[in-house]
């Protein structure tokens, strides 16, 4: 059921944990002081609204906070005060200035994709429970050297800003794991493959597959040299910055990425839009592949979300882990860094035949030195960590007990991918090769 204002005046929302209005408020409404004795999570986003009343503090059981599509010029610093809050939301607002000390210590995910934020303060290093962080769609050069305390952070958007070079603490965090900086000084680059131009007009658009933060994705039938109809999937892309960064940087990556068998094949560029919408053509997946998991939720943070009773055998273990390591090792030996290597991003059958998808995230990184280069890939590797951890979690129990030594090895492999030294990670062409000779023993 929606919630509506009048509602709220109407006192039908008594003793509420949940209230999400959207009616181009401009002024908060005061009538939320009712709640302050239950509200747990209020979602004011996309109305007008430019300030939080001064004792906005009042509201002590609130954990989550979402107020992006407003007004805001400044950071609200009386959010400090609130002493649950661990998840705020400020995107594409009008943010310029951040106070210090405007964060609330249990911050753990923090949204501010889409401002006009140049600096960031030092007192965010003082968040030492933060996981998230969305800053992709600003002016910032820099972050705060004081960051290279929140040990804790494992996804890292600062795509889409002014960096020249990548902070080099970063390279420290012993749990950084997704990072995607693309549309930046730092991240330009090299070389694009060459792709056949489709036109329009050779395309006939069907239904949609489906819709993520940078574009539509639908069915369509291309007419190959018009005479030949070939089923394909066609994305058009927003113009907007997204969560991960500018669109336009994702198509970059896809179009220079070489095919691999664990990639979905590009077929074409898209030319002659009657909107002058940008384009890619992509070969049609089979109905049989499925999402391995759902993206993680705001409980789960940097986690994703598995079928409950969701299990694999060591043979499906061993196919995805080795599908994933050689896709990954592809990226990196082409200076590229996924970014966003999760199970919700790839695409799975009944044989474990695996897709990575989803280069909203990737990031080039030929330009950095052989140290950094490593480093950007040994991030990534933790991700592969995470994914591993997950899948072997719900290795069946007859695989489990009839393959004890496999899986010690896989475990082992995933404990070396997740060390908090991430020098002493094995980068991706070493964990193909393990788990290549394994699959061999199965």
């Amino acid at each position: 059921m929606k919630q509506t204002l009048a509602q709220l005046q109407a006192g039908q929302w008594a003793k509420a944990t949940h209230i999400k209005l959207s009616e181009d408020i401009q002024t908060f409404p005061q009538e939320l002081f009712e709640l302050t004795e239950t509200l747990e999570v209020l979602d004011l986003s996309n109305n007008q609204l430019h300030e939080l009343p001064n004792d906005f503090s009042r509201f002590q059981k609130l954990h989550t906070l979402f107020l992006s599509n407003n007004v805001f010029e400044v950071f609200p610093s009386v959010l400090a005060e609130l002493p649950l809050l661990s998840m705020i939301a400020f995107k594409a607002c009008r943010i310029q200035h951040i106070p210090d000390h405007a964060f609330p210590k249990p911050l753990r995910w923090l949204i501010l994709t889409n401002n006009q934020i140049e600096s960031i303060p030092s007192s965010l290093g003082d968040c030492s429970q933060l996981q998230k962080l969305m800053l992709a769609g600003n002016r910032l050069r820099d972050l705060p050297q004081s960051m290279q305390h929140c040990s804790k952070l494992e996804l890292l958007r600062i795509s889409a800003n002014q960096f020249t070079t990548l902070p080099t603490w970063l390279w420290t965090l012993p749990r950084l794991s997704w990072l995607a900086f693309a549309g930046n000084p730092c991240s330009q680059h090299t070389s694009e493959q060459t792709l056949v131009h489709i036109h329009w007009d050779d395309l006939q658009q069907g239904h949609v597959l489906g819709e993520g933060a940078s574009g539509l994705i639908s069915h369509a039938i291309w007419r190959k040299n018009k005479q030949e109809d070939n089923a394909v999937a066609f994305k058009a892309f927003k113009g907007e910055v997204t969560s991960d960064g500018f669109p336009a940087d994702e198509m970059t990556a896809a179009i220079s990425i070489a095919s691999h068998p664990h990639l979905i094949e590009v077929l074409g560029k898209l030319t002659g839009h009657p909107e002058q919408t940008s384009g890619l053509i992509f070969s049609l997946i089979g109905d049989d592949y499925q999402n391995l998991a759902k993206p993680p939720s705001l409980a789960s943070c940097t986690r994703d979300i598995y079928a409950e009773g969701q299990t694999f055998t060591l043979k499906e273990v061993l196919g995805i882990s080795l599908a994933i390591a050689s896709a990954a090792n592809h990226l990196h030996t082409q200076g590229w860094t996924h970014g966003d290597l999760y199970a919700h991003n790839i695409l799975c059958n009944d044989d474990a035949h695996c897709l990575l998808g989803d280069f909203g995230a990737a990031s080039p990184y030929l330009s950095q030195s052989t140290t950094e280069a490593q480093a950007i890939e040994r991030l990534e590797v933790r991700a592969f960590a995470c994914l591993l951890e997950e899948i072997l979690s719900r290795l069946d129990a007859e695989h489990r007990m009839a393959s004890t030594t496999q899986v010690q090895r896989l475990e082992q492999l995933q404990k070396d991918c997740c060390h908090a030294n991430i020098k002493q990670r094995p980068l991706f062409n070493q964990i193909h090769r393990t788990i290549q000779n394994m699959q061999t023993t199965v």
